[in-house]
């Protein structure tokens, strides 16, 4: 098996998971995970969205999650930023690396951003080369590239178009998601290798949800493939709010424990990840949607 020796992980449990719950998560929690992940090793947490508070209202103190965390000085702390207005409120808070998003589905893009793709991509454009001249970093997402809840498959070409555009107005880094987690290691890796074509394999990150239980599989396929960036959610956060029927983000703990059996290097203490995942998931009322974590709570409790 072909594998990276090492695999940047990318923390979105913050952001793309706490933003789907419906209700209200205090302040002091997000603050305290986002600490609580900051001292595992992960270089990346995705610590909020400069998003209208009307459409996205779980990301309404996002600037205040800034102003408060601990940051460490090896990590990297990105938000979401759609538009002009929203990176001015990023850069104000003391973001240094943002993120800006699109999709491979006109259906997805007009329900999720109300716009056409084309006009996404404009935006997208508009955000990076404002955040370039401030110095900083931007990172590109590209929803539903294995499947979308109202157009079902999604061509290739559709994907490969989004990314290369996402890659030339200067995003570092373009994470291919399949959104409503439809994806199979077979269709994965395709996806993969026609896009790499357009885009440097190295400039490509995966972001799995695990609705079908294919996730893990899929990003393994990924990896064999080149890949060497994986996004995931600690206690598997997250959802679609535009696709019913899709879970979370695939778990951090699940991703690192199947990495670290493969010899793949993350930097990331899986133990200190575990436990910032039973702390978000007692705060939520719920327990962890990770294998790991309920294979160590019950390996505990016998």
């Amino acid at each position: 098996m072909n594998l990276p020796a090492a695999v940047k992980v990318v923390e979105v449990g913050p952001r793309d998971g706490l933003q789907n719950e419906s209700e209200g998560v205090p302040l002091k929690t997000k603050i305290a995970l986002i600490d609580r992940l900051s001292a595992t090793g992960l270089p990346v947490i995705e610590a909020g969205s400069f998003v209208s508070p009307r459409w996205v209202p779980q990301m309404a103190d996002s600037a205040e999650v800034l102003a408060s965390i601990r940051r460490a000085p090896e990590v990297s702390y990105p938000v979401l930023t759609p538009n002009l207005k929203g990176l001015e409120r990023a850069r104000q808070a003391g973001a240094r690396d943002v993120a800006v998003f699109s999709a491979a589905s006109e259906s997805f893009s007009a329900r999720n951003t109300n716009c056409s793709i084309e006009e996404s991509l404009e935006r997208a454009a508009e955000v990076a080369a404002a955040a370039q001249s401030f110095g900083m970093r931007v990172r590109g997402y590209v929803s539903c590239v294995l499947g979308c809840p109202y157009e079902g498959e999604i061509d290739s070409r559709d994907v490969i178009r989004v990314a290369e555009r996402l890659y030339r107005v200067g995003c570092h880094e373009v994470s291919l998601g399949d959104t409503i987690g439809v994806g199979t290691p077979v269709a994965a890796r395709a996806l993969v290798e026609r896009v790499a074509e357009s885009v440097p394999v190295e400039r490509l990150a995966v972001h799995f949800h695990d609705t079908y239980g294919q996730a893990l599989a899929n990003i393994l396929a990924c990896l064999e493939q080149g890949i060497s960036v994986v996004d995931s959610a600690v206690a598997g956060l997250g959802g679609c709010p535009y696709a019913r029927g899709a879970t979370g983000n695939v778990a951090t703990e699940d991703v690192l424990y199947m990495l670290h059996g493969c010899g793949v290097e993350t930097g990331v203490d899986l133990d200190l990840l575990v436990d910032a995942g039973h702390f978000i998931s007692r705060a939520l009322g719920r327990p962890a949607a990770s294998r790991v974590s309920s294979a160590r709570a019950g390996a505990r409790s016998s």
